[in-house]
């Protein structure tokens, strides 16, 4: 049973987990279930990694917080590497996604007002984009449902994901920025057609735009790239990080070029928690093991193994399998609900996106064998809806 102390803002399942190891996780009863969906993308490196746990372990004995009026060696540490291995030259550490789209957006703001003069007020973002709930991050969300209960929220034009000729004709020198995900997580895992961010970053570039890529779902490994931007090789202005980077420690990450980064000068922008010595420590663990040789590689062919089982799994039975990297989903012709729930008396945690869409997202350490086994359970989860029609 649900908490009653809690307040009732999530639809939770009546399911308690008390431990994991790897791909695996244990509910209280002692039901072993093959985790499938990573917290949402979170959980890069599974549960119980040892070289996560260490470094936390270790970082925990030593300092946890002493605020960002200090020097933090930690974030020091992980600021670099996440320079050094992308477009970005510094560095906004915070809590979340939606703080890290929160800074970009003050940035945004800020390079209007100061760098041209205010005079562009306008910002343009995707259909089926998702952000953050913050008041600033709903305002580059469009899904109704999040935006409306606060509304009136600032102007923005919304234009269908993957369009680039509506892209085109929103986009003018009055845009601040352009807010886009390189591959759209909870809007229905969504891939862009071929050659639409070329055409996005062609816009920006000829209206004097930003181009604000939302990593937040897509980021650190989880397409088999270090960073989602490099899969179509375009390369963005402003980058926003979080759930993969802490591999279940709370982190946000706002990367940007030096001239914007620059903008957010003493008093402009804080964050108590953001970027402190745990955080940061997990961030240096996660980040190790991403850029372990052959690591990567390991992703995209367990991608590839994981989507050409979901092909035959589903052939004649969905409208389409898409995805890259290990971040997948299965585009339905109802509902995806009763399948999550039948995948789960089989043993395999997954979720829904979007509309009709069953996403899968497991830890990006899953063995050959263990994506097997997920496609076992997923398709007795399949036969058992079958058996019951």
């Amino acid at each position: 049973m649900v908490h009653s102390y809690l307040t009732p803002n999530y639809r939770r399942n009546d399911l308690c987990f008390s431990h994991g190891e790897g791909v695996w996780l244990h509910a209280e009863d002692g039901t072993r279930y093959l985790d499938a969906l990573s917290g949402i993308a979170v959980n890069a490196l599974g549960h119980a990694h040892p070289a996560l746990t260490q470094a936390i372990r270790e970082q925990a004995g030593q300092l946890l917080h002493t605020s960002n009026i200090f020097r933090i060696g930690p974030q020091e540490s992980l600021a670099q590497t996440l320079c050094e291995h992308s477009f970005a030259e510094q560095v906004y550490f915070c809590n979340s996604g939606a703080e890290g789209n929160e800074a970009a957006y003050k940035v945004a703001r800020l390079w209007s007002n100061q760098v041209h003069a205010g005079r562009k007020p306008r910002l343009v973002a995707a259909e089926g984009g998702f952000h953050g709930r913050t008041i600033g991050a709903l305002t580059v969300t469009a899904n109704p449902a999040y935006r409306e209960p606060f509304a009136p929220l600032p102007e923005v034009t919304f234009v269908p994901y993957g369009d680039a000729q509506a892209l085109a004709d929103a986009m003018d020198d009055q845009v601040a920025a352009l807010w886009l995900e390189p591959l759209q997580g909870e809007g229905g895992v969504r891939v862009p057609p071929k050659g639409y961010l070329a055409r996005a970053r062609a816009l920006c570039d000829q209206h004097q735009s930003l181009l604000v890529f939302d990593e937040v779902q897509v980021g650190c490994g989880r397409l088999g790239t270090l960073f989602g931007y490099e899969g179509d090789g375009v390369v963005p202005d402003i980058m926003v990080l979080a759930k993969g980077l802490g591999g279940g420690v709370p982190i946000g990450a706002m990367l940007a070029r030096r001239s914007l980064g620059e903008l957010l000068q003493p008093g402009t922008h804080a964050s108590t928690f953001g970027g402190n010595h745990l955080a940061c420590a997990a961030g240096c663990a996660v980040l190790k093991e991403l850029l372990r040789p052959g690591f990567l590689t390991q992703v995209q062919e367990r991608g590839a193994q994981l989507a050409a089982g979901l092909e035959r799994l589903f052939a004649g039975r969905c409208r389409q399998v898409r995805g890259r990297g290990l971040l997948w989903g299965v585009a339905l012709d109802e509902a995806p609900g009763p399948l999550v729930a039948a995948a789960l008396q089989q043993g395999l945690v997954c979720g829904a996106a979007g509309d009709n869409v069953l996403r899968l997202a497991p830890p990006l350490i899953i063995s050959e064998r263990e994506v097997e086994e997920l496609l076992q359970r997923l398709g007795a989860a399949l036969g058992s809806l079958t058996a019951g029609a």
